[in-house]
């Protein structure tokens, strides 16, 4: 018997940012969550989000409340296909687009935390099953804001903690400084420990062929979104130039992206984000495109969700540190000697506080 989705919901969570966050472009200010609940003819109920950090949760929560959810009452939720794309198809005139993809991700989660329940599985088994705990990294302590002693009081705290990594974001104006803030963190921690860098779409082709030299010798991870996301030839001879991997991902907001990046050899790891790429359903689709180029899948930030998603195929790599749900969650994500365990409670397996979700509803 078909389970229909018989109510949907769609309301906005302001969560307030946990640290200060700030990079070579911008500063998180806040975290606008959107919500999507769906009920079930045959009494499940699932709950998914989306997010934005700062701006335009408003405009994901109206394109969500005026056209998707009128939609999907009446759908079938046990076919998630089926409904992403028809969903997908209605809002032709505003795809490929960050509202449009937001908005999708809030649904499909949603879809996926009930498809948990009817299978009575949890999330990292239902999507794939190949590991249960995944490796960590941390960005907290690596803002571009602190000073050399706080990045390395940063690093060295998590490789205390048994993480594996940690993320510092790159973009000074002087490209020495750069070096200098990244040579510290290094002579710091060792070279059995990763050191991954963000320079967040700040550069660029020419500089970052230049900052890419400039850091040889270091041992980086990778380089993150060092160009726009729409520059891939611009990638394509960064990584020509430098044998350090081009990470790129987290502004990418359709298959068919991921696609001609990894096409043109122009990514080294993909940093799919659940929320951006339109939510779990397009989320794996990606990943097993990037297995199939032999590229690691490190999501970016949304580590309640991803850690799941990393968990449940064999190219997943890492999973990045960056708390931000604890205001509305009961309980946090399990990490044991460094690495993230997948929850084995159904759903999404994220502990939702829904009264201090209540308390923050703007929306």
């Amino acid at each position: 018997m078909a389970s229909i989705i018989t109510d949907a919901r769609a309301f906005l969570v302001d969560v307030a940012v946990e640290t200060e966050r700030t990079d070579a472009v911008q500063s998180f200010v806040s975290q606008e969550t959107i919500f999507v609940e769906l009920g079930t003819s045959d009494g499940l109920h699932g709950l998914g989000y989306s997010y934005t950090i700062g701006t335009g949760g408003r405009a994901v929560l109206s394109m969500l409340r005026d056209h998707l959810l009128p939609i999907l009452v009446g759908q079938e939720a046990d076919r998630i296909e089926a409904v992403w794309y028809r969903l997908f198809a209605s809002t032709r005139a505003t795809t490929t687009g960050a509202i449009t993809s937001l908005a999708l991700a809030a649904v499909d989660t949603a879809l996926w935390d009930i498809a948990s329940r009817r299978a009575a599985l949890p999330l990292w088994r239902l999507a794939g099953g190949f590991r249960r705990d995944i490796p960590l990294y941390d960005t907290e302590g690596g803002w571009l804001h602190l000073d050399v002693d706080e990045l390395i009081d940063g690093a060295l705290a998590s490789q205390r903690a048994g993480l594996q990594g940690v993320k510092v974001k790159i973009g000074k104006p002087n490209g020495q400084e750069d070096r200098e803030r990244l040579t510290a963190v290094r002579e710091a921690v060792g070279s059995h420990f990763d050191i991954m860098v963000d320079a967040n779409q700040s550069m660029t082709s020419a500089e970052a062929i230049r900052r890419a030299r400039l850091f040889d010798g270091l041992d980086l991870g990778w380089i993150e979104e060092p160009l726009p996301a729409d520059d891939i030839e611009g990638h394509a001879r960064l990584v020509a130039a430098t044998s350090t991997p081009i990470a790129v991902g987290e502004s990418m907001y359709s298959i068919a992206q991921f696609r001609e990046y990894l096409d043109r050899g122009a990514a080294g790891i993909v940093q799919v984000d659940v929320a951006r790429i339109g939510g779990i359903t397009p989320w794996l689709k990606v990943a097993h495109l990037a297995e199939s180029f032999n590229v690691h899948v490190c999501p970016h930030f949304l580590m309640e969700l991803h850690v799941s998603l990393v968990a449940a195929i064999p190219n997943g790599r890492y999973v990045e540190h960056i708390p931000q749900l604890r205001a509305i969650t009961k309980t946090g994500m399990t990490i044991h000697d460094g690495r993230a365990l997948a929850p084995e409670t159904l759903g999404l397996g994220i502990d939702w506080d829904r009264d201090a979700m209540d308390d923050r509803t703007v929306l």
